[in-house]
């Protein structure tokens, strides 16, 4: 049994020997949560004029600062180009924050900084101002021709924007991976069934439908399978088309965990076949013959969301083409004593407040089949196995999702 480093570790390995995926071009309104394909390049100095950042007025340092006073000689808004002289000494232009500063000009005052009367500005007593001060340089934020963000990235809000301020109407993408989910269990029946007292509702493949699409593929959900060879091998079979299948339950000891034996029939590699965390101990990783790669997860529902974000979540950004592979970690200090059984690694569902100073505490729960633990917490605590307390105060390494 690998340690959950050993385990990852792994998974990254087999993860950045794939081959780069298909590319194809997209509008910019459907980008987002795409990953580029190749680098965006800005199209012109960014920014491609010396940018005000304040409402204030346009000054030459040198004099203003000697004389501490300028004539105002005219106003210029964003969106306009100065079409007077250059400024000269003893001179200030009125100027808006994005317009760009006049010839003459190497800083702007800002209007709280002045006191006007008439035609002139007077800075204030106990204000002084540096060259260069409230103004970005042209090209200080990119060249024309630089990228300025590589292949590889993840398209969100900020990067979305980044695009569209220099022309990207047009993104190449890489290729969205397929991924087939597959849920083993004689228990479970459909979201629209009502279950009888013996049985439950299939969550899992709906929570693995979301985090394959948070993380940038295309979840393809297989009937359920019953607990025989019969039916996961036909589902298996159906699923070697994909470029991903995702298994929930049929990983542990019992007699109809039948996954290993019917994934070893059709000549199954395995690469690992339990870890040593909790919850997701019987967590298995490997690859059909001449096929996808495949994640095992268990059953339980909290497993299930753990083990993908550990190990199939990296795998799925790679097939995507993402660069940046590893599960997100953070870290928080313990808002209560944190204790434990040592010798696993354990991810337990836990809650990170929202301040300027975070706290993590865990949330109560009745193990991996709590689903509404589950959503009350916001991440998972990450409790060392080679610790049995973290004493209010330390920090505590957190599982983000």
């Amino acid at each position: 049994m690998l340690t959950f480093t050993q385990a990852l570790d792994l998974v990254l390995e087999h993860a950045r020997s794939l081959p780069i995926p298909p590319v194809e071009s997209i509008s910019l309104e459907h980008a987002l949560g795409r990953t580029l394909a190749a680098p965006l390049l800005a199209d012109r100095d960014q920014p491609p004029f010396h940018r005000s950042t304040r409402d204030g007025y346009a000054v030459d340092t040198a004099s203003f600062s000697h004389d501490r006073t300028a004539k105002v000689t005219g106003f210029l808004p964003a969106g306009k180009a100065w079409e007077g002289s250059a400024i000269a000494p003893g001179e200030s232009i009125e100027i808006m924050t994005g317009a760009p500063v006049p010839a003459g000009a190497d800083a702007v005052v800002m209007l709280e900084h002045v006191e006007r009367s008439g035609d002139r500005i007077s800075l204030s007593s106990d204000r002084t101002l540096s060259p260069g001060e409230n103004v970005v340089p042209t090209g200080s934020e990119a060249a024309a021709g630089q990228s300025i963000l590589p292949a590889g990235a993840r398209l969100g809000a900020a990067e979305i924007g980044l695009a569209a301020s220099v022309g990207g109407s047009q993104l190449w993408v890489y290729a969205q991976p397929a991924v087939a989910i597959l849920a083993t269990g004689d228990e479970l029946v459909t979201v629209e069934e009502t279950p009888l007292p013996h049985q439950i509702r299939n969550s899992n493949t709906h929570t693995l439908a979301a985090l394959v699409r948070e993380s940038g593929g295309i979840p393809s959900a297989l009937p359920i399978a019953a607990d025989t060879r019969e039916s996961l091998r036909d589902l298996l079979l159906q699923a070697r088309s994909y470029d991903l299948i995702l298994l929930s339950g049929g990983v542990s000891a019992g007699k109809h965990d039948l996954v290993e034996d019917v994934l070893a029939e059709l000549g199954a590699e395995f690469y690992f076949t339990g870890t040593a965390i909790q919850p997701g101990k019987p967590a298995v990783f490997g690859r059909l013959h001449n096929g996808p790669y495949f994640f095992g997860h268990p059953g339980n529902p909290v497993s299930t969301q753990v083990t993908f974000l550990l190990f199939a979540a990296p795998m799925l950004r790679a097939l995507g083409g993402q660069a940046n592979l590893s599960p997100l970690f953070a870290q928080a200090a313990a808002a209560e004593p944190l204790q434990h059984k040592p010798g696993l690694t354990r991810f337990l569902p836990a809650h990170l407040d929202s301040s300027l100073t975070p706290t993590v505490r865990l949330v109560p729960w009745q193990g991996s089949g709590d689903l509404a633990a589950n959503a009350r917490a916001n991440c998972y605590a990450v409790l060392p196995a080679d610790r049995e307390s973290i004493p209010a105060g330390d920090p505590v390494t957190l599982l983000l999702r």
